[in-house]
């Protein structure tokens, strides 16, 4: 066996797949209300709020128009009640916080979701730039390697930032996650 391959009892890479499947049938199999959710790493959610949080601080400081903003889009975006998106952004910038690259978060928003959602990631992180009022050039930068690692082309990232810039970061349209749906793993 090799080391490096550990069982979901002992920890590890399975132990994540091990637990999500774990909770998915105990909450369809479950008849009263569901269970108080966890944002695992696989979680689309818990990467694409922690982007947002590294927008927000990316200027330095995070005024209360970005936190406001921020908690408005978690609940508006993922359907979450105020106090589940409260939980879901303290576990976005615990993530955030250890995260040493954006690869990760935006790894998982690659396998989560299709070219459409993570267009509407690209959307919202410009949304969180403008939040404050304008964008400022390290915000702009980071939304920038993001479309590029997501694979959004440079013509609808700069249509989606002019969209945001002319609305003041309130974009419109944009529907609640998963946005166009999981892809499959076929």
């Amino acid at each position: 066996m090799c080391p490096r391959a550990l069982s979901p009892l002992t920890g590890g890479p399975g132990k994540l797949m091990f637990d999500a499947l774990k909770n998915f049938l105990t909450e369809i199999g479950s008849t009263g209300p569901a269970p108080e959710r966890s944002f695992d790493e696989a979680d689309y959610r818990l990467a694409a709020a922690a982007l947002l949080i590294h927008v927000a601080n990316a200027d330095g400081h995070v005024d209360d128009s970005e936190r406001g903003r921020l908690q408005a889009i978690v609940e508006e975006r993922f359907a979450l009640d105020p106090a589940t998106a409260r939980r879901l952004i303290a576990a976005a910038e615990e993530s955030e916080r250890e995260a040493v690259d954006l690869f990760h978060f935006t790894a998982t928003l690659k396998r989560a979701l299709d070219e459409s959602g993570r267009r509407q990631v690209i959307e919202l992180m410009w949304d969180m730039a403008y939040a404050d009022g304008q964008a400022h050039e390290l915000e702009e930068n980071i939304v920038w390697r993001v479309a590029e690692l997501l694979g959004v082309p440079a013509r609808d990232r700069m249509q989606l930032k002019h969209r945001a810039e002319a609305t003041g970061g309130e974009v419109e349209g944009v529907e609640q996650g998963p946005w166009s749906g999981m892809r499959s793993k076929a």
